[in-house]
């Protein structure tokens, strides 16, 4: 009782003040008809707050997000069933569920009726132009009497999450040369330069099956060589994104930061679609919660697009190395901003004999000088043997990565005086 009494209303506060003053002056004026209305007005809000008391609610919410992982600007469906499984009758329901600002205003719903085996559905939408990882709830409940003059708060904890991924371009196929990587040598698959007993071939092990000795290669040799053109073979490829605050320019949508992850991205996607594992590395090192997917089980990009999904510029100044010591040959493409001077020797030693690419962004284009400390990317990778390719704001990534795909950077690159470099193609 002393909970309801707690939750009046304006409405229910007024008829109280109400009635209270009517009685006095019914009882100053000696106007009986007054002191009726008087305790009418005083009663309604303590009969309301007895029957709220005296209510026993067990409601139940099953809450439903689908799909749970949408891109950038798609909207996502949210189920919502109640049931009430108590045995008192109330009145009304206000429903408000409790979502972030991103994903759009918080959805309310009135519901009446109220009784045993009562069961209702409920849905709406939302939608984020902002990737991110969002907790979608909890429910907020306020009971309130048919005249609303109490009203009791309540709230479900039960929560969904919701993943909006960044949005990906779909790239064209470019040859991309040599990426591929056995699962069991661990070295880089060479081009059939010479014969065939030279690239399929290797050394006996003990263990290995001697039904793929080859003999031929072994009488040549004089020692036993077996086959390996069984083996199997992975293709391997290692996203890298400089996500360090120092690395970019701009704020919020239209920046650096957000062009360079839906560039990650659509790279990661590309890739694991023509049978790549992929991995993400960032300025931090490798990110374990998109680790190479195991290839028996399809090329699969959901956990790297998670990962991007959430992730945020960092205060770090120099790039982790850690991850280079399990760097192995494959295609490593990389999305730079501006450089330090100190990186030149850690993006010397991620360029490997397999395949290096880079898409490196124009950062005076984002309205900021990439003056100050550091400088542009495309000479410094450039110098690295790196294949480069500028990308502005607003640029078309499919047109950057056919360029990478012929295996050039563009003809001058302008440094942050706005002189042009000389580049290779």
């Amino acid at each position: 009782m002393r909970e309801a009494l707690s939750g009046l209303t304006v409405r229910g506060r007024a008829f109280l003040a109400a009635g209270v003053t009517a009685v006095v002056c019914a009882v100053l004026l000696d106007q009986r008809p007054l002191s009726r209305v008087g305790v009418l007005l005083v009663a309604l809000p303590l009969l309301a707050a007895v029957v709220l008391a005296r209510t026993r609610y067990r409601l139940s919410l099953v809450r439903e997000v689908s799909p749970r992982q949408v891109v950038v600007g798609q909207p996502a469906q949210v189920a919502l069933t109640l049931t009430n499984d108590g045995r008192t009758p109330s009145g009304l329901l206000l429903l408000e569920e409790q979502v972030p600002y991103e994903l759009g205003a918080r959805p309310r719903f009135v519901l009446e009726g109220i009784g045993h085996g009562w069961s209702r559905h409920a849905a709406y939408q939302v939608r984020s132009d902002l990737r991110g990882r969002f907790e979608v709830g909890p429910m907020s409940v306020r009971v309130t009497d048919p005249f609303g003059l109490l009203e009791l708060g309540r709230a479900f904890r039960s929560t969904a999450t919701l993943t909006v991924v960044p949005r990906t371009v779909d790239l064209p196929a470019v040859p991309l040369g040599q990426g591929w990587t056995g699962s069991g040598d661990e070295r880089l698959r060479a081009a059939a330069t010479g014969s065939a007993e030279d690239v399929t071939v290797r050394t006996y092990r003990r263990g290995d099956d001697l039904r793929r000795v080859h003999w031929r290669s072994s009488a040549r040799t004089g020692e036993l060589m077996v086959r390996r053109e069984e083996q199997p073979w992975q293709a391997r490829a290692t996203v890298f994104l400089d996500d360090r605050v120092v690395a970019h320019r701009g704020a919020g949508p239209t920046s650096s930061f957000e062009t360079a992850v839906t560039a990650a991205a659509s790279v990661a996607t590309h890739l694991a679609r023509r049978g790549y594992t992929v991995r993400l590395v960032t300025a931090t090192g490798e990110d374990p919660a998109s680790a190479r997917h195991d290839a028996a089980h399809g090329p699969d990009a959901a956990r790297l697009l998670e990962s991007l999904a959430v992730l945020r510029l960092h205060a770090a100044v120099r790039l982790d190395q850690g991850w280079l010591a399990d760097h192995t040959a494959g295609v490593t493409v990389a999305v730079v901003g501006l450089l330090q001077a100190a990186d030149a020797p850690v993006l010397r030693r991620m360029a490997h004999p397999g395949l290096s690419l880079a898409m490196a962004l124009d950062l005076d284009a984002w309205g900021r000088s990439a003056g100050g400390p550091g400088g542009p990317a495309a000479p410094v990778l450039l110098h690295q043997g790196w294949r480069v390719a500028s990308v502005g704001p607003g640029d078309d990534l499919v047109t950057a990565w056919q360029e990478l795909g012929r295996g050039g950077a563009r003809p001058a690159v302008r440094t942050g005086l706005g002189e042009p470099v000389g580049g290779a193609s």
